[in-house]
């Protein structure tokens, strides 16, 4: 996985969107999210990924750290995967989602 891929694009409709990686560990024992040392940001999910529970979770948690609605919110890539790609179908930067959330990114000098 690399460091928090990000990617920025335009939609069909000509709105913009906010991909995302994020590294899910499901039946974590606790909700919440980190970026790691390695600039991957990882969420944490009570759910099992079962019948789409933890998917639905990680939807549900990002809605609510954003302040978006849930149905703005895609999982593009990896839905059966820890590894995912999230698309965010806001006009949205990079730096207000890590704002947003609360971390601190700053891109490695080499």
């Amino acid at each position: 996985m690399q460091v928090l891929f990000v990617e920025i694009v335009t939609c069909k409709e000509g709105s913009m969107a906010l991909i995302i990686e994020v590294k899910v560990i499901p039946q974590a024992g606790k909700s919440g999210y980190e970026l790691d040392q390695k600039g991957v940001l990882k969420w944490y999910l009570k759910s099992a990924p079962e019948k789409g529970l933890a998917n639905k979770e990680l939807i549900k948690g990002l809605s609510k750290e954003l302040k978006i609605p849930q149905n703005d919110i895609e999982i593009t890539v990896g839905l059966t995967s820890r590894n995912k790609k999230i698309k965010i179908h806001r006009a949205l930067t990079f730096e207000q989602f890590c704002q947003k959330l609360g971390l601190f990114y700053q891109e490695p000098l080499f």
